[in-house]
């Protein structure tokens, strides 16, 4: 294997590593902001723990179906349209003036998170087929994975 093709698979670990970093900061941000958002929006308790748990919910229940979809139309397909999907959830997030919008924009965030994080492993796999190196791109996958 030449350099720019070496070069050219470590550059792309590091776009999925920066896309599933994304997605990991996202939940801390919503987090933080929590108490923002709750005085923003007039959100009650129960009502405030949906801009989590509907996020959580569709992130973890498409997980599957984000990995077989990478299977039928292609990873790095799925992988670029979560990209985009999770980044207009996240503007739509940022632009929300009602509840009601805030949880529909992170549950539409929440499935775009889920695509990203089933093909991104898948991706990073198939760049990767020597021992070695794959034991490598794991690592640093695993460690912005935390």
């Amino acid at each position: 294997m030449d350099d720019a093709q070496d070069r050219s698979r470590w550059i792309a670990l590091l776009i999925l590593c920066l896309g599933t970093l994304m997605i990991v900061l996202d939940t801390t941000i919503v987090n933080v902001a929590l108490p923002t958002i709750n005085r923003s929006l007039g959100f009650n308790q129960s009502s405030l723990a949906w801009v989590v748990n509907g996020y959580l919910l569709t992130f973890g229940g498409f997980l599957l179906l984000g990995g077989r979809l990478g299977d039928i139309f292609g990873a790095r397909r799925l992988f670029m349209g979560g990209i985009a999907l999770f980044t207009a959830a996240s503007l739509a997030c940022g632009l929300s003036e009602s509840q009601t919008m805030l949880v529909v924009a992170r549950l539409i965030q929440g499935f775009g998170g889920a695509i990203v994080n089933a093909v991104s492993l898948a991706l990073t796999m198939a760049l990767f087929t020597e021992q070695g190196e794959r034991a490598k791109a794991m690592g640093i996958f695993g460690f912005v994975g935390l």
